[in-house]
């Protein structure tokens, strides 16, 4: 004879409306007496059965019931919501964008508890010919992240995506600097752009482009200082950036250079063009100090830099605008720099590297490849040379 379950053990039935088999268990009351039940429901008897025996055991690891219909996309905005409170706006928009490009449009309909390992190693392997490593470096933490946020609060039992590796992405486009004739042309074919004493003070001093971005009036001293012995020669503090404490990259990258002659004609045409500025914008004008900014006096973002530099360079023979960025107008520095001779400890130290180290392997391309001081000492020593050797 079939023994009757007690009252609240539970039990398996038809529902009529959803069309499915419920299966069914009391676990407990609430502080009102309430009871409550756990279900699961399938279309038999077994599956109905198994998808309690599912509810049941997430219960028991802490895995919060209603996450059931927790998606990947859900995991992500949260994270974007939460996790950039103190963040710098920039990072933050960084990380959105390519969240909303990469990541929701591919995995956010999955379920988060149904995700596994091999769909993130195949979203990753997918992404990989659009884009460079880095980017599919960030992605993967970012999705990590998010993940590791969902089982802090719950959503999720363990993190699928930590187990997987990146693979290697879209190899990113060399950085490349000018060679002395193609700096000559710009020099004399981008004269009438408005971008030019950007582009001369960029290319001549090594400064980064966040640092002239930020660069204020009060940081030039155009006129050097005659009155000390030996005189101070004009020169430029680059103190500052654009990043959001304000600070250069690093301390070693705060310097006080001289500035040579292009340098200072065309600061000194940029004071001239400020003004006449200043006076087409009337009350629209923004009072900032900077010295380079936008018509109205505003900041210069990274995306108006690059536009008017390449705009400024469509003027240049002989060179394709679209295959050049700002920041290899700093390449240009240490090429022409190091074409002159000047030493990598030099070099270094102009722009703001800690070490040698950095600028070897950042501008690898750029430094002469033939290291010649020991040759040149040798010679020396001995009174011979390459000409007397013939």
């Amino acid at each position: 004879m079939t023994t009757r379950r007690a009252r609240g053990e539970g039990g398996l039935y038809w529902s009529t409306t959803r069309q499915r088999w419920i299966a069914e268990v009391t676990i407990g009351f609430d502080a009102s007496g309430k009871r409550i039940t756990r279900k699961g429901a399938g279309e038999t008897k077994t599956e109905a059965k198994k998808k309690l025996r599912e509810v049941l055991r997430d219960q028991e690891d802490g895995v919060l019931v209603k996450a059931d219909g927790y998606t990947v996309a859900h995991a992500v905005e949260d994270w974007l919501t939460y996790a950039f409170v103190n963040r710098d706006e920039n990072t933050r928009a960084k990380a959105e964008g390519l969240c909303r490009t990469h990541i929701i449009p591919l995995l956010g309909a999955r379920k988060l508890r149904d995700l596994k390992s091999q769909e993130v190693e195949k979203w990753l392997i997918g992404r990989a010919p659009l884009v460079a490593t880095s980017t599919l470096q960030n992605l993967r933490s970012y999705l990590n992240r998010a993940v590791m946020r969902a089982m802090v609060h719950e959503k999720v039992r363990r993190n699928v995506v930590e187990p997987c590796e990146v693979p290697k992405g879209r190899p990113g486009r060399p950085s490349k600097s000018l060679t002395a004739a193609q700096a000559d042309a710009v020099l004399a074919h981008a004269s009438s752009d408005r971008m030019y004493n950007y582009v001369v003070v960029a290319m001549l001093s090594g400064a980064r482009t966040e640092e002239l971005r930020a660069l204020e009036w009060r940081h030039l001293h155009l006129e050097g200082d005659s009155s000390v012995s030996p005189p101070v020669p004009p020169y430029i503090e680059v103190w500052r950036s654009v990043r959001s404490d304000g600070d250069t990259k690093t301390r070693k990258s705060r310097r006080t250079l001289a500035l040579p002659g292009l340098c200072i004609d065309a600061l000194r045409r940029q004071r001239v063009q400020q003004a006449s500025d200043r006076l087409a914008a009337g009350e629209r004008w923004k009072v900032t100090d900077l010295v380079f900014a936008t018509s109205v006096g505003t900041e210069m973002r990274a995306e108006n830099v690059r536009r008017d530099f390449r705009r400024a360079l469509g003027l240049v023979p002989d060179i394709e605008p679209d295959e050049w960025t700002p920041r290899e107008l700093r390449h240009s520095f240490v090429s022409l720099l190091s074409d002159s001779g000047v030493t990598i400890e030099e070099i270094s130290r102009l722009v703001g590297h800690s070490g040698t180290s950095v600028t070897e392997l950042v501008y690898r391309h750029q430094i002469r490849p033939v290291i010649q001081t020991g040759a040149t000492a040798i010679d020396r020593v001995f009174g011979r040379g390459a000409a007397n050797d013939a």
